[in-house]
């Protein structure tokens, strides 16, 4: 979720769903030590519960970083062991590091002895061809064995070459069975997956066999259907929230990050583009709000330009 889930896409998925547990894009360690700490670590305080997704793999280093997120508030610092592009690798971390699972422990435990927050781990079921299930289960059971209590599985190989990113995510074939395998064999670990899911049916299949589900691109795409999540698998009372009005809260928003740090709108309103998905109008309202010819003037007047482009009736751009 590299330069999507930054913290303007996580304020509007905060608006959605109360309950869910957010995470940040992948930071690198030496983004951090080496780079503007408060551009890649600033949040809004709305989005709690937030968790801070680092990549990396010197022990220190990340234990240096996870102390730096918990000094700056997240509420739980995550280490990515799935991403499988080769930049990534090139950098020696990401999916690679399932290769070397006594490092990843070492890294586990140099972040668990500096941080008090939850220190997971994301990673894939395998690397490359090798369908072995004792590969994935000895990577649990040694990261568990340094103090990693939480595990978020994509449920995918990582093919480490021939394959694009995105590949990655559609050519290795789904096996939620290795998921469901590894909570039965680590009862006591609480185990998260993630890999094409869309529908709530699917979510609430996966709720009867692991402890939770991560949705990333389908919620990124379609993100009204969060609006639906915390009624139906949190138990609270249904949304009263319309597109209008989480439309006129990020409109908010945006004035107020211009204010603050001088942000244009056009950064925040392009994490907003699919909340109008599969509607009338949507198609023309998208245009507005994705049109870079606009981003000298106020959100407030480009607001009121996408409802009326749109057709949108009921809604005061006031």
């Amino acid at each position: 979720m590299l330069d999507w889930s930054d913290r303007h896409c996580r304020y509007l998925h905060r608006l959605l769903t109360r309950n869910a547990r957010l995470y940040t894009e992948m930071v690198t360690t030496g983004a951090l030590l080496h780079g503007d700490v408060p551009r890649h670590l600033r949040f809004n305080p709305q989005e709690h519960a937030v968790a801070l997704q680092l990549g990396g793999s010197d022990p220190a280093e990340l234990a240096l970083c996870a102390k730096l997120g918990q000094n700056w508030g997240y509420d739980e610092i995550n280490l990515n062991c799935g991403c499988p592009s080769e930049r990534v690798q090139r950098g020696a971390f990401g999916a690679c590091l399932m290769n070397e699972a006594p490092l990843v422990a070492d890294c586990v435990k140099a972040m668990c002895d500096v941080a008090d927050v939850p220190i997971t781990v994301k990673h894939r079921i395998g690397i490359d061809q090798s369908e072995s299930y004792a590969f994935v289960r000895d990577f649990v059971g040694a990261l568990s064995e340094a103090g990693c209590g939480v595990f978020v599985v994509h449920a995918r190989n990582a093919w480490l070459k021939g394959l694009s990113p995105k590949e990655n995510r559609e050519v290795p074939p789904l096996r939620y069975d290795v998921v469901h395998q590894l909570k039965k064999d680590f009862p006591k670990l609480t185990f998260s997956l993630n890999g094409g899911i869309t529908t709530h049916a699917q979510v609430a299949e996966q709720l009867e066999q692991v402890d939770g589900v991560m949705v990333g691109r389908e919620a990124y795409h379609n993100p009204w259907w969060l609006a639906q999540w915390d009624e139906a698998f949190f138990g609270a009372p249904a949304s009263t929230l319309t597109r209008e009005m989480v439309e006129e809260q990020m409109v908010t928003y945006m004035e107020r990050e211009a204010a603050e740090h001088g942000t244009c709108w056009y950064s925040v309103a392009r994490h907003m583009l699919g909340l109008r998905h599969g509607l009338p109008g949507a198609r023309k309202w998208r245009q507005v709000w994705s049109d870079h010819r606009l981003k000298a003037l106020p959100a407030r007047e480009v607001w009121k330009m996408a409802i009326q482009t749109g057709n949108y009736s009921g809604l005061s751009a006031r």
